[in-house]
Protein backbone atom coordinates (compact mmCIF):
# COMPACT_ATOMS: atom_id res chain seq x y z
CA UNK A 1 0.00 0.00 0.00
CA UNK A 2 2.85 2.35 0.77
CA UNK A 3 4.52 1.75 -2.53
CA UNK A 4 1.29 2.02 -4.48
CA UNK A 5 0.31 5.33 -2.85
CA UNK A 6 3.73 6.86 -3.39
CA UNK A 7 3.79 5.48 -6.94
CA UNK A 8 0.50 7.20 -7.71
CA UNK A 9 1.89 10.48 -6.38
CA UNK A 10 5.03 10.19 -8.47
CA UNK A 11 3.00 9.33 -11.56
CA UNK A 12 0.90 12.46 -11.00
CA UNK A 13 4.07 14.54 -10.77
CA UNK A 14 5.44 13.06 -14.00
CA UNK A 15 2.13 13.60 -15.81
CA UNK A 16 2.01 17.26 -14.89
CA UNK A 17 5.64 17.67 -15.93
CA UNK A 18 4.81 16.23 -19.36
CA UNK A 19 1.79 18.54 -19.72
CA UNK A 20 3.94 21.47 -18.65
CA UNK A 21 6.46 20.61 -21.36
CA UNK A 22 3.67 20.67 -23.95
CA UNK A 23 2.58 24.10 -22.76
CA UNK A 24 6.17 25.34 -22.88
CA UNK A 25 6.49 24.14 -26.47
CA UNK A 26 3.50 26.30 -27.42
CA UNK A 27 5.04 29.27 -25.62
CA UNK A 28 8.28 28.79 -27.57
CA UNK A 29 6.63 30.37 -30.61
CA UNK A 30 6.24 33.69 -28.75
CA UNK A 31 9.18 36.01 -29.58
CA UNK A 32 11.92 36.53 -26.99
CA UNK A 33 15.18 38.46 -26.86
CA UNK A 34 15.74 41.30 -29.32
CA UNK A 35 12.50 40.63 -31.20
CA UNK A 36 10.52 40.81 -27.95
CA UNK A 37 12.11 44.16 -27.10
CA UNK A 38 11.20 45.48 -30.54
CA UNK A 39 7.56 44.79 -29.67
CA UNK A 40 7.76 46.05 -26.07
CA UNK A 41 10.89 48.19 -25.70
CA UNK A 42 12.14 49.66 -22.42
CA UNK A 43 11.69 53.34 -21.77
CA UNK A 44 14.31 55.39 -23.60
CA UNK A 45 16.55 56.93 -20.88
CA UNK A 46 17.63 59.65 -23.32
CA UNK A 47 14.09 60.70 -24.18
CA UNK A 48 13.16 64.15 -22.83
CA UNK A 49 11.01 64.04 -19.72
CA UNK A 50 8.55 66.30 -21.48
CA UNK A 51 7.98 63.88 -24.38
CA UNK A 52 4.50 62.47 -24.61
CA UNK A 53 2.98 59.90 -26.96
CA UNK A 54 -0.65 60.52 -27.89
CA UNK A 55 -3.08 57.66 -27.28
CA UNK A 56 -6.76 57.13 -28.10
CA UNK A 57 -9.19 59.23 -26.03
CA UNK A 58 -6.64 61.94 -25.25
CA UNK A 59 -8.08 65.46 -25.31
CA UNK A 60 -5.92 67.86 -27.33
CA UNK A 61 -5.69 71.63 -27.59
CA UNK A 62 -4.92 72.49 -31.23
CA UNK A 63 -4.15 76.08 -32.20
CA UNK A 64 -3.52 77.32 -35.75
CA UNK A 65 -2.19 80.89 -35.58
CA UNK A 66 -4.72 83.44 -36.89
CA UNK A 67 -7.05 80.61 -37.99
CA UNK A 68 -9.80 80.34 -35.34
CA UNK A 69 -11.96 78.15 -37.59
CA UNK A 70 -9.21 75.52 -37.65
CA UNK A 71 -8.31 75.77 -33.96
CA UNK A 72 -9.94 73.56 -31.34
CA UNK A 73 -9.37 73.62 -27.59
CA UNK A 74 -11.10 70.27 -27.04
CA UNK A 75 -10.10 67.99 -29.91
CA UNK A 76 -10.84 64.39 -28.99
CA UNK A 77 -8.68 61.53 -30.24
CA UNK A 78 -11.12 58.78 -31.18
CA UNK A 79 -10.94 55.13 -30.11
CA UNK A 80 -9.01 54.22 -33.25
CA UNK A 81 -6.44 56.94 -32.61
CA UNK A 82 -7.46 59.53 -35.22
CA UNK A 83 -8.61 63.15 -35.11
CA UNK A 84 -10.87 65.08 -37.48
CA UNK A 85 -9.96 68.56 -38.79
CA UNK A 86 -11.73 70.97 -41.15
CA UNK A 87 -10.27 71.00 -44.68
CA UNK A 88 -7.93 68.09 -43.93
CA UNK A 89 -10.29 65.44 -42.62
CA UNK A 90 -9.03 62.38 -40.73
CA UNK A 91 -5.46 62.39 -39.40
CA UNK A 92 -3.66 59.61 -37.44
CA UNK A 93 -2.71 60.96 -34.00
CA UNK A 94 -2.07 58.00 -31.67
CA UNK A 95 1.55 56.92 -31.44
CA UNK A 96 2.87 60.41 -32.19
CA UNK A 97 4.14 63.21 -30.01
CA UNK A 98 2.20 66.50 -30.05
CA UNK A 99 5.04 68.17 -31.98
CA UNK A 100 5.05 65.40 -34.61
CA UNK A 101 1.31 65.70 -35.07
CA UNK A 102 1.54 69.51 -35.29
CA UNK A 103 4.21 69.22 -37.99
CA UNK A 104 2.05 66.82 -39.99
CA UNK A 105 -0.98 69.11 -39.78
CA UNK A 106 1.11 72.12 -40.80
CA UNK A 107 2.44 70.16 -43.79
CA UNK A 108 -1.06 69.17 -44.91
CA UNK A 109 -2.35 72.73 -44.58
CA UNK A 110 0.65 74.10 -46.47
CA UNK A 111 0.02 71.78 -49.39
CA UNK A 112 -3.26 73.39 -50.43
CA UNK A 113 -4.69 75.93 -48.01
CA UNK A 114 -2.28 78.14 -46.00
CA UNK A 115 1.06 79.62 -47.06
CA UNK A 116 2.90 79.34 -43.73
CA UNK A 117 0.68 77.71 -41.09
CA UNK A 118 1.80 77.90 -37.46
CA UNK A 119 0.39 74.90 -35.57
CA UNK A 120 0.76 74.20 -31.85
CA UNK A 121 -0.68 71.15 -30.08
CA UNK A 122 -0.76 70.33 -26.37
CA UNK A 123 -2.46 67.58 -24.38
CA UNK A 124 -5.12 69.21 -22.23
CA UNK A 125 -6.39 65.99 -20.66
CA UNK A 126 -4.58 62.67 -21.00
CA UNK A 127 -6.72 59.56 -21.36
CA UNK A 128 -6.83 57.15 -18.44
CA UNK A 129 -4.64 54.16 -19.18
CA UNK A 130 -5.06 50.62 -17.91
CA UNK A 131 -3.12 47.36 -17.94
CA UNK A 132 -4.61 43.91 -17.35
CA UNK A 133 -2.45 41.47 -15.38
CA UNK A 134 -3.53 37.84 -15.59
CA UNK A 135 -2.27 34.35 -14.88
CA UNK A 136 -0.11 33.32 -11.95
CA UNK A 137 -0.14 36.50 -9.86
CA UNK A 138 -1.59 36.94 -6.40
CA UNK A 139 -4.11 39.63 -7.41
CA UNK A 140 -5.00 39.45 -11.12
CA UNK A 141 -7.03 42.39 -12.38
CA UNK A 142 -7.12 45.62 -14.36
CA UNK A 143 -5.03 48.48 -12.99
CA UNK A 144 -4.70 52.15 -13.84
CA UNK A 145 -1.17 53.08 -14.87
CA UNK A 146 0.91 56.11 -15.79
CA UNK A 147 3.67 56.63 -18.35
CA UNK A 148 6.39 55.42 -15.97
CA UNK A 149 5.01 51.88 -15.64
CA UNK A 150 7.22 48.94 -16.54
CA UNK A 151 6.71 45.18 -16.50
CA UNK A 152 8.13 44.91 -12.96
CA UNK A 153 5.83 47.63 -11.62
CA UNK A 154 2.79 46.03 -13.29
CA UNK A 155 3.63 42.66 -11.72
CA UNK A 156 4.17 44.34 -8.35
CA UNK A 157 0.79 46.07 -8.68
CA UNK A 158 -0.76 42.61 -8.98
CA UNK A 159 1.00 41.65 -5.72
CA UNK A 160 3.81 39.62 -7.36
CA UNK A 161 3.85 36.14 -8.93
CA UNK A 162 2.47 33.10 -7.15
CA UNK A 163 4.64 30.21 -5.98
CA UNK A 164 3.61 28.23 -9.06
CA UNK A 165 4.46 30.97 -11.58
CA UNK A 166 6.84 30.30 -14.43
CA UNK A 167 9.01 33.43 -14.41
CA UNK A 168 10.44 32.52 -17.80
CA UNK A 169 7.02 32.80 -19.41
CA UNK A 170 5.84 36.34 -18.74
CA UNK A 171 4.11 37.61 -21.88
CA UNK A 172 3.08 41.12 -22.87
CA UNK A 173 0.26 41.32 -25.41
CA UNK A 174 0.09 44.64 -27.28
CA UNK A 175 -1.83 45.99 -30.25
CA UNK A 176 0.46 47.61 -32.81
CA UNK A 177 -0.98 49.14 -35.98
CA UNK A 178 -4.17 47.16 -35.51
CA UNK A 179 -2.33 43.85 -35.08
CA UNK A 180 -2.16 41.94 -31.80
CA UNK A 181 1.47 41.15 -30.95
CA UNK A 182 3.06 39.14 -28.14
CA UNK A 183 6.50 39.25 -26.52
CA UNK A 184 7.89 36.87 -23.88
CA UNK A 185 10.29 37.91 -21.11
CA UNK A 186 12.24 36.23 -18.32
CA UNK A 187 11.29 38.03 -15.11
CA UNK A 188 14.30 36.59 -13.29
CA UNK A 189 16.75 38.30 -15.64
CA UNK A 190 14.87 41.58 -15.41
CA UNK A 191 14.85 41.45 -11.61
CA UNK A 192 18.58 40.72 -11.57
CA UNK A 193 19.33 43.62 -13.90
CA UNK A 194 20.54 41.26 -16.65
CA UNK A 195 17.81 42.36 -19.06
CA UNK A 196 15.97 45.67 -19.59
CA UNK A 197 12.59 46.23 -17.99
CA UNK A 198 10.07 46.77 -20.84
CA UNK A 199 7.74 49.74 -20.63
CA UNK A 200 4.04 49.04 -20.19
CA UNK A 201 1.56 51.00 -22.32
CA UNK A 202 -2.15 51.56 -21.87
CA UNK A 203 -4.14 48.64 -23.25
CA UNK A 204 -1.39 46.08 -22.65
CA UNK A 205 -2.22 42.65 -21.22
CA UNK A 206 0.41 40.90 -19.09
CA UNK A 207 0.11 37.15 -18.55
CA UNK A 208 2.31 35.24 -16.11
CA UNK A 209 2.61 31.57 -17.05
CA UNK A 210 2.03 28.51 -14.88
CA UNK A 211 4.86 26.15 -13.95
CA UNK A 212 3.53 22.61 -14.04
CA UNK A 213 6.66 21.37 -12.27
CA UNK A 214 6.22 23.76 -9.35
CA UNK A 215 2.50 22.99 -9.22
CA UNK A 216 3.11 19.25 -9.21
CA UNK A 217 5.75 19.53 -6.50
CA UNK A 218 3.42 21.66 -4.39
CA UNK A 219 0.64 19.10 -4.75
CA UNK A 220 3.05 16.28 -3.97
CA UNK A 221 4.18 17.99 -0.76
CA UNK A 222 0.56 18.53 0.24
CA UNK A 223 -0.07 14.83 -0.26
CA UNK A 224 3.06 13.82 1.69
CA UNK A 225 1.24 13.65 5.07
CA UNK A 226 -1.12 11.10 3.50
CA UNK A 227 1.83 8.90 2.52
CA UNK A 228 3.20 9.25 6.07
CA UNK A 229 -0.15 8.08 7.43
CA UNK A 230 0.07 4.97 5.24
CA UNK A 231 3.57 4.35 6.60
CA UNK A 232 2.52 4.64 10.25
CA UNK A 233 -0.50 2.41 9.66
CA UNK A 234 1.63 -0.24 8.01
CA UNK A 235 4.22 -0.15 10.81
CA UNK A 236 1.52 -0.69 13.43
CA UNK A 237 0.13 -3.68 11.53
CA UNK A 238 3.59 -5.21 11.38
Amino acid sequence: MIRFGMFRGLVAVCLVVVLSACTSSRMSSVPTGEVAYQIAPPKDPNAPRTSYIIVPNDLLNLQVFQEPDLSNEELQVDNVGNIQMPLIGEIPAAGRSPSELASDIAFRLRQRYIVNPQVVISVSKPATRFVAVEGQVEAPGVYEIDREYTLLSAIARAESPTQTANLNEVVIFREINGERMAARFDLRDIRAGLAPDPQILGGDVVVVGFSGVKGAWRDFLKAAPVFNTFLIFADRRN
